[in-house]
């Protein structure tokens, strides 16, 4: 592979990485329209791989310069160098200073074999509190940003050596909001950051509001789903004497340990790691729906009585799914939906839905995507049809234009 003579030969580059062409980033020029399918797969991963390489090299430079000017001098250059917006720049150059204390993330990324947002991941963990750096690299060879933050996570938990409290309580520290106006578009922007069980328990209150919008909606002239959203969280700030939409509105899940007789394993329904701390403190709040059931006594059988999933289901569902299986999704921005469709025949039964958000509803009813079910790990997935994207000719399944509400 050899540099595109642009990359290789910039103006004002004392010298060519490691002296030129035979150096550690090099990516050749090719007519990709005239690839297949695979040849497409093979460039992306080669791509990719550079990606990981360069970033390496960024890394390292920027660290240089921090070391030398310090974290403000670097964030300066990188400005100016890379006209990197004040944000940008220090994020960069706080990345590469964790990164530099990351040998072994440090050679798998300049080794292409960490994708550059795995290895920002597994920096930032390390700023948080200890971490097994050789685990987490070798997880991130393998694993998608998805699975690696729940790695990391779980490892952060149980390195804590306080149950995870000392990370939540740091998380907590970091919560922030800002409210400004975007002066191209007259708009105003929301921007917060929560902690992961104040997130969720927001997250839960409003997607329980957007449904109650939702139902009380034209169902000729329904709103997008990001007007819906903003609508109900003006709602719930302007109008609060409107009450919260009656539904989950926080999911904690934890496993009785009968031989201690005691929970164990407490977490959030997404899979974050709850410190038992704060499961005492939420299990006495009125408004938290605990998820500490078995399965078999719940009423997650409806059959053909009711369309929509009920709460015990919804709740079954976000426990055993996580998050939309298709795309990772959060699970309380999405829905309950049929395997065997309703128009079908159908049931409402816990064994024949799974959890999806919208764009993956969609694949599923317009564009001809399946739900499968690994039996062997029990988790389920979304997949494309058979030639979605065929090396030739066109595809005749595709819709002109999709429906803008789906139910099944």
């Amino acid at each position: 592979m050899e540099f595109s003579s642009v990359l290789a030969g910039q103006a004002g580059a004392e010298t060519a990485v490691d002296g030129g062409c035979g150096a550690a980033v090099c990516v050749s020029r090719v007519d990709v329209a005239g690839l297949s399918d695979a040849g497409l797969r093979g460039r992306l991963g080669v791509l990719g791989g550079a990606e990981s390489q360069l970033e390496a090299l960024k890394a390292q430079t920027m660290a240089e310069l921090a070391r030398r000017h310090e974290t403000v001098g670097a964030k300066k250059v990188a400005r100016e160098v890379l006209r990197s917006s004040p944000s940008q720049a220090h994020h960069d150059v706080k990345a590469a200073e964790r990164l530099a204390g990351l040998a072994a993330t440090s050679e798998a990324l300049a080794s292409g074999e960490v994708p550059a947002d795995h290895a920002r991941l597994i920096a930032r963990a390390s700023s948080e509190g200890p971490i097994d750096e050789r685990e987490l690299v070798e997880a991130a060879k393998t694993q998608t940003y998805d699975e690696l933050t729940k790695t990391v996570k779980r490892q952060q938990h149980e390195l804590s050596g306080d149950g995870g409290q000392s990370i939540h309580d740091r998380r907590k520290q970091k919560r922030s909001a800002r409210l400004f106006q975007n002066g191209d578009t007259g708009l105003y922007v929301l921007n917060a950051e929560f902690d992961p069980i104040a997130g969720n328990h927001i997250a839960g209150v409003l997607a329980d509001k957007e449904r109650e919008l939702w139902r009380a909606e034209d169902s000729r002239a329904r709103r997008s789903p990001q007007q819906r959203a903003a609508d109900a969280l003006a709602e719930l700030i302007l109008h609060p004497e409107k009450g919260k939409a009656a539904g989950i509105a926080l999911v904690l899940v934890a496993d009785y340990d009968t031989a201690l007789k005691e929970l164990v394993n407490a977490r959030l329904s997404d899979g974050t790691p709850l410190p038992a701390k704060e499961l005492v403190k939420l299990a006495h709040e009125a408004d938290i729906f605990p998820a500490v059931f078995n399965a078999r006594t719940q009423d997650l059988w409806l059959g053909r009585r009711r369309r929509c999933a009920s709460d015990a289901q919804r709740i079954a569902l976000m426990v055993r799914d996580k998050a939309c299986v298709g795309c990772g999704a959060d699970a309380n921005r999405s829905f309950a939906h049929h395997i065997k469709h309703w128009k079908n025949g159908g049931a409402t039964d816990y064994p024949n839905l799974v959890t999806v958000c919208n764009d993956c509803h969609h694949d599923i009813h317009e564009r001809h995507h399946q739900v499968e079910h690994d039996r062997r790990t029990g988790r389920r997935s979304v997949v494309p049809p058979p030639d979605a994207f065929p090396d030739s000719g066109t595809t005749t399944w595709q819709p002109k234009q999709l429906n803008p509400v789906l139910r099944n």
